[in-house]
């Protein structure tokens, strides 16, 4: 009997590899693609350590200026808002400050309370699909009674005008 015995040698060249094409570098392949390098990072001026220092110098001298009581050379007097001066003005008219700051604050309170309270209402099942056909029925009545035919729309604007007189007051 015969014996068949093959051998394999197995050598340091790279051209057949598991009987597959030869292996080419990474760079060279077509199907790699590579990524450009990115650019060095920036070097810090001296420019804008130039421009801290002389804000802190412009600084500085503002305070020294209003500790001495001078005014500074660079004031820019600023225009405030048409609302903002509106608001000044009625609040400098209202005598009980610390009630309509209680108000506010109550309001403030009151509003975040009814926010937590809807929200917990729109968890319910069924509940806010009902609340929405409630609103788009009486949204329906409404256009019906006041807004398809005309001597209801003139009432309503009249209604609306004095409504409105009555909550700014007739200047």
């Amino acid at each position: 009997m015969a014996s068949n015995s093959s051998t394999l040698s197995i050598s340091s060249s790279s051209t057949l590899v598991d009987a597959k094409a030869p292996r080419h570098s990474a760079a060279s392949s077509p199907q790699c693609v590579t990524l450009p390098s990115l650019p060095p990072p920036p070097v810090h001026s001296q420019n804008h350590a130039g421009k801290t220092t002389a804000y802190c110098r412009k600084f500085a001298r503002n305070v020294m200026a209003m500790a001495t009581g001078e005014a500074p050379a660079e004031v820019a007097v600023t225009e405030l808002p048409e609302i903002v001066k509106t608001v000044q003005e009625a609040w400098e008219k209202v005598e009980d400050k610390y009630a309509v700051s209680s108000l506010a604050v109550a309001g403030a309170v009151a509003l975040w309370g009814s926010t937590g309270l809807i929200s917990a209402i729109d968890r319910l099942p069924l509940v806010p699909g009902v609340l929405e056909l409630v609103g788009i029925g009486y949204t329906g009545w409404f256009a019906y009674k006041n807004l398809v035919y005309k001597p209801d729309r003139e009432a309503l604007t009249q209604k609306i005008k004095a409504t409105y007189k009555d909550i700014i007051g007739s200047s």
